[in-house]
């Protein structure tokens, strides 16, 4: 696919100032292949890597000015974190974190648009804690390469690309399983008055 993509742009691997790649958050797997790739590629390469953000990559796709970006992160929780589009890129309102939808962060003011899988996994949810500040909402948009190569092209021009061997993914949640330990606590703290 990379050598399809490179031919129909009549460009050699080598004639590219660095390799993109989304960074996360995201499913652990799929963000260590990306991130593996890309070093790859760079590396043979001699170029740089950029890990452009799965969730600010969102908001770029979404065409809006203020974006709440949700993934959902399985296990009653979603990856989320809010942008503001102004003249000079976007601003980040609030940074990439794991909760639970009932502990998102907290937007100012109206005129928010909430993407990704997040609102189709926890709409009920969100729209409690959002009230009426997110104005519309795009649960089927997803992260796609045109806007990683947007914004990596950005990034990289600001100066933030890296060597391939500093490339790394952004893992916001330490571990995906829990023991049969953990799962009786949270099994129990769940089923508890006033429980989550």
């Amino acid at each position: 696919m990379v050598d399809a993509l490179l031919a129909d742009a009549a460009l050699a691997l080598r004639a590219v100032d660095a390799v993109a790649f989304g960074a996360g958050p995201g499913s652990f797997t799929g963000l260590r292949i990306a991130c593996g790739v890309a070093q790859g590629l760079a590396a043979g390469a001699g170029v740089a890597t950029v890990g452009v953000g799965t969730l600010i990559a969102m908001a770029q796709a979404s065409g809006a000015q203020r974006v709440l970006a949700c993934l959902d992160a399985r296990m009653g929780e979603i990856y989320c974190a809010a942008y503001e589009r102004s003249a000079a890129g976007w601003s980040v309102v609030h940074p990439p974190r794991l909760c639970t939808p009932d502990s998102a962060p907290a937007l100012d003011a109206s005129g928010w648009t909430g993407v990704g899988s997040g609102f189709q996994a926890h709409l009920s949810a969100l729209a409690q804690r959002y009230d009426e500040q997110i104005e519309s909402v795009r649960p089927d948009l997803h992260p796609r390469a045109d806007e990683m190569a947007i914004l990596g092209a950005q990034m990289f021009r600001d100066g933030l690309g890296l060597a391939p061997e500093q490339a790394h993914p952004l893992y916001l949640r330490d571990h995906v399983a829990l023991t049969v330990e953990e799962r009786r606590a949270r099994s129990h703290a769940d089923a508890a008055p006033g429980g989550p």
